[in-house]
């Protein structure tokens, strides 16, 4: 029976058998696919000082994360509200002698205390890669191409990408596009928010044409090519090139090269990753730098529990039934060719109402 203790907090669940099943299910086959590409699967805790969370990459918000006080310590930790800096403390610190590239993918819950306005979720299962040593063409190109294929292994249809330039108002304000340093934050938050207006009244007219610089690639990529007179995009524009020519047929690709929610710690290039059926973004990733080392680093983050939601439930397995003195050699064998078993407990349980399909009778299954 329920009690009124019981009830979880606002944008916490409770998985379910089959929602579970569908989660794990996906979960492997991302993780599989990694994998196959020679990612190798590290597993960071759960709990972390709050000043290593925060410390290694631009943009994390400490005021996002659960903290506490630690007993042993008396300094401050935090529940992990990404993974990403975590990949990026192993980096620096354990693995800081492995051979570069250094290809590492995770898997694990994150928690943060207020949720965004669109996704009331305040827990969810972070699964990505990180490809520490390389922010190139090459780079980006894998690791977008293996977090698409990844996403096609978990079920997901209708793929695509959007990429976006994070560091696209400080290149050009440099020379081609001149602004004040003190004027540069206004001009990127009007270009986000695609407020022609406030763009103006931030002193960033000469930026207008990037709000339309947006939509299908080609064309899209051609209006930025026409904004940057200068050629101060040259190398961006030519390594976006490259990296769609890659993606080849994986998925439809778009450019919005303003947007900038969602990569506050990216720096060249970012991208986020859409599927059919998939309540906003399937994912994110793009190139940045971990913060004490100064390496670079390419990779991407799937929010595996939100897609496996849109997967269709698998057909139940059947079922083996295990009466009282079964033949355990049997049951094991046929347990090792892919059945399910329940054992009996009780002498008065009913085989059916336990979703058996299948009675062991003897050596062999017997349909019920």
């Amino acid at each position: 029976m329920t009690q009124p203790n019981d009830l979880l907090p606002e944008g916490l669940e409770d998985r379910l058998p089959p929602e579970a099943e569908r989660i794990t299910r996906a979960m492997r086959a991302a993780i599989d696919t990694l994998g196959s590409h020679g990612y190798d699967r590290v597993r960071p805790p759960l709990v972390e000082f709050e000043k290593s969370l925060a410390g290694r990459m631009d943009g994390v918000q400490p005021r996002r994360m659960f903290r506490f006080v630690d007993p042993s310590s008396l300094r401050t930790l935090a529940l992990r509200s990404d993974i990403t800096p975590q990949i990026g403390r192993i980096a620096a610190t354990s693995m800081a002698d492995a051979p570069r590239p250094l290809r590492l993918a995770y898997c694990g819950e994150t928690a943060v205390i207020r949720a965004d306005q669109l996704d009331p979720a305040r827990e969810r299962m972070q699964l990505g890669a990180e490809l520490i040593g390389a922010d190139t063409v090459e780079a980006v190109s894998e690791v977008v191409s293996i977090a698409l294929e990844a996403l096609a292994a978990a079920g997901m249809k209708g793929l695509s990408v959007d990429f976006t330039l994070p560091d696209l108002v400080d290149t050009l304000a440099e020379k081609a596009l001149p602004l004040a340093e003190e004027t540069r934050d206004a001009v990127r938050r009007e270009l986000d928010m695609k407020d022609a207006g406030g763009l103006r009244a931030a002193g960033g007219e000469a930026y207008l044409p990037l709000l339309y610089a947006t939509g299908s690639f080609d064309e899209a990529l051609e209006k930025l090519r026409a904004v940057d007179a200068g050629g101060a995009l040259a190398s961006r524009i030519s390594g976006l090139q490259a990296i769609a020519a890659r993606i080849g047929g994986q998925a439809r690709i778009t450019l919005d090269p303003t947007e900038r929610h969602g990569f506050e710690y990216q720096s060249w290039i970012g991208f986020t990753l859409y599927a059919d059926g998939v309540r906003g973004a399937a994912g994110r990733g793009g190139t940045y730098r971990i913060k004490g080392s100064e390496e670079a680093a390419t990779g991407f983050s799937l929010f595996i529990d939100t897609l496996a939601e849109m997967l269709p439930r698998a057909d139940a397995p059947d079922m083996l039934y295990l009466p009282t003195g079964h033949d355990r050699e049997a049951a094991a064998r046929l347990r090792a060719i892919g059945w399910r078993t329940v054992a009996q407990i009780a002498e008065e349980e009913d085989a059916k109402a336990l979703g058996c399909t299948h009675r062991l009778d003897g050596k062999e299954p017997a349909k019920i």
